[in-house]
């Protein structure tokens, strides 16, 4: 039931609906439409005219396969609600190892994602204004840097944002598509083909449906990000995915005819999408239009990265494969150490890319492929585990989809190993190993906790406290207050420097004139260190002394109520806490107290 007011409405307003749902988690797909027939005319241009005439069977072959994973993926949706696809699935059907390869291909794809979308649309601005080329990382970083405070604000707020690009974008192209369709003659006449290089075979085929097969990234996000929707979850995410598979399959068999209607070929300095808009409505305002969406969605397609990786991050921490901060939600539903690290790595690739797509490009879809393909085949097993009514649909549904992604795996592995195919297979390794050293450190330390064990009762440690302080103060006053609440024994330290005998003489005057019934330890520095007397003391009191069965040191440190005020303070809370815990066995207990400043 969902939950409509107080703290739970205020989270389930600060989650998807089926419209934000494209919005956030399908831009990757939907904008691969200004490169995925473009990818497929590329290859089959070598064959000609006739080459050019197989681009609608590619397309078709590769849109029945964007329906077996839209349906797929409607199944996963409902048998893992919790979100994680692939890594999900794997998880519970084809053992953990699986499931980390899985969860290490689609980080790897979300990365490239967001880097390929950005430096895209970068590409589509330079190509536009050729003067700001020279300038396009520092652009690339800045749209990264955009897209990624959007998402940190809140997914939810990220999705308003970009409905209004992916509406007009889609409008445009289905624009573009009608019109070209009741044309007899293009308006302008796109490029044609040139005379063939070599004839049209089965591996010139394979490497087409390879290359256009890049168009189908994207299609498991929604199922990753399932807890993101709102209430009900389950029916919203499958409403989005079969949105999404309608109006990608619709435009990409549209763009296809036109391609076969006009005989469209590619072109150096304009791409496809932009000669099939010339084609159907001519040079005018609608063809800047349709050239400045694909240009915004392009850039904006990273979001669908931003939507999913923060939920798996989540769901590996969670299982306690990444540092549990990864499942750490902020107030408006947002994983945002998943959004950080997902933009840091993003930004790894812009700048050693130089902001070109097409240094990242060789790479792209490999990753996604292996998740894809893990994915079916363990929904094949949970069926066959399930049994329940319809089974045997269920199951076909997903094997056929097992054995299409198995091959298209395949394809791509071999037409991209060379190009830098190698690298995924390298990235996926170093993450599992990541994945598998972050969990065996969890099992360490909770055999060290004795998790699974019930402890004995708490009993109660007789504690020595050590307060550093600098001045009699209010801040001193406060920390030898809660010092008295915490143990046995409390004692003050103070560091003094033997070239300022002056200020150490006005602080034991001060301390004696205070009277706080508690012993004042000058501790002498030759060097003006201020850690490494307190350290040494500590060792001395932990060795010699055995009166406590616990030693406690209380560093009380002021908060002040500006960010620009905080700049102000000295950081010696920060040293010692550091120093503390690398050279002594010490609790350490940092009290920030506020301070009110007067009017």
């Amino acid at each position: 039931m969902a939950v409509t007011e107080g703290a739970g409405g205020e989270a389930e307003r600060d989650r998807l609906t089926v419209p934000q749902g494209l919005a956030a988690l399908s831009l990757d797909a939907l904008a691969s439409v200004a490169y995925g027939p473009e990818a497929i005319v590329l290859v089959l241009a070598v064959a000609g005219p006739r080459g050019l005439e197989f681009a609608l069977p590619v397309t078709l072959a590769i849109v029945v396969l964007l329906a077996a994973l839209i349906f797929s993926y409607r199944q996963v949706i409902a048998a893992f609600p919790n979100g994680g696809g692939a890594y999900a699935v794997a998880g519970r059907h084809l053992g953990r190892r699986v499931s980390l390869v899985a969860a290490a291909s689609l980080i790897i794809d979300y990365v490239l994602n967001v880097a390929v979308s950005v430096s895209a649309g970068v590409a589509a601005l330079t190509s536009a204004f050729p003067a700001l080329y020279g300038d396009r990382v520092v652009i690339c970083l800045a749209v990264l840097a955009l897209i990624t405070a959007v998402n940190l604000y809140g997914i939810a707020e990220s999705a308003k944002v970009l409905i209004l690009p992916a509406l007009v974008f889609v409008a445009a192209v289905l624009t573009v598509i009608a019109a070209g369709l009741l044309r007899s003659h293009p308006v302008i006449a796109p490029a044609q083909p040139g005379a063939a290089t070599q004839g049209v075979g089965l591996l010139l085929l394979l490497k087409a449906f390879a290359s256009g097969c890049a168009a189908l990234t994207g299609v498991e996000a929604i199922a990753n990000a399932v807890p993101t929707f709102r209430t009900p979850r389950v029916r919203r995410a499958q409403q989005t995915e079969i949105a999404l598979g309608g109006l990608l399959g619709a435009m990409l068999i549209g763009l296809s005819l036109l391609i076969r209607r006009f005989h469209a070929a590619p072109t150096g300095g304009k791409t496809l999408l932009a000669q099939l808009t010339e084609a159907s409505i001519g040079h005018n305002l609608g063809f800047y239009v349709v050239q400045f969406a694909t240009m915004a969605l392009l850039a904006l397609a990273a979001n669908t990265s931003f939507g999913g990786m923060p939920v798996l991050t989540s769901l590996l921490a969670r299982d306690h494969h990444l540092p549990h901060v990864f499942a750490l939600r902020a107030d408006r539903q947002v994983y945002r150490h998943g959004v950080l690290v997902l933009a840091l790595a993003a930004l790894v690739l812009l700048v050693g890319a130089q902001g070109d797509t097409q240094a990242l490009v060789p790479v792209f879809a490999i990753g996604v492929f292996i998740g894809f393909t893990i994915s079916q085949v363990g929904m094949v097993r949970h069926w066959l585990a399930e049994r329940g009514p319809g089974w045997r649909g269920r199951a076909a549904l997903n094997g056929v989809g097992a054995v299409l992604t198995a091959a298209a795996t395949v394809i791509e592995l071999v037409a991209k190993f060379g190009e830098g195919g190698w690298l995924v297979f390298l990235a996926v390794a170093v993450l599992v190993l990541l994945f598998e050293a972050v969990h065996r450190s969890y099992r360490r330390i909770g055999r060290a906790l004795r998790v699974d064990e019930v402890p004995g009762p708490p009993q109660p440690r007789r504690s020595l406290v050590v307060v550093p302080v600098g001045a009699v103060d209010l801040l001193t006053r406060e920390a030898l207050s809660a010092a008295l609440s915490m143990g046995d024994e409390v004692r003050a330290v103070t560091v003094v420097y033997q070239d300022d005998e002056a200020a150490a003489e006005r602080m034991r005057a001060d301390w004696a004139a205070w009277h706080p019934q508690v012993p004042l330890i000058p501790l002498p520095s030759r060097t003006r260190s201020l850690t490494r007397p307190i350290v040494d003391y500590l060792r001395r009191v932990d060795a010699e002394e055995h009166g406590h069965e616990r030693l406690v040191v209380l560093i009380p440190e002021i908060h002040l109520p500006h960010p620009w005020q905080r700049l102000l303070q000295n950081q010696r809370g920060v040293v010692l806490d550091l120093a503390l815990r690398r050279y002594t066995d010490a609790v350490i207990c940092r009290l920030r107290f506020r301070l009110r400043m007067p009017d």
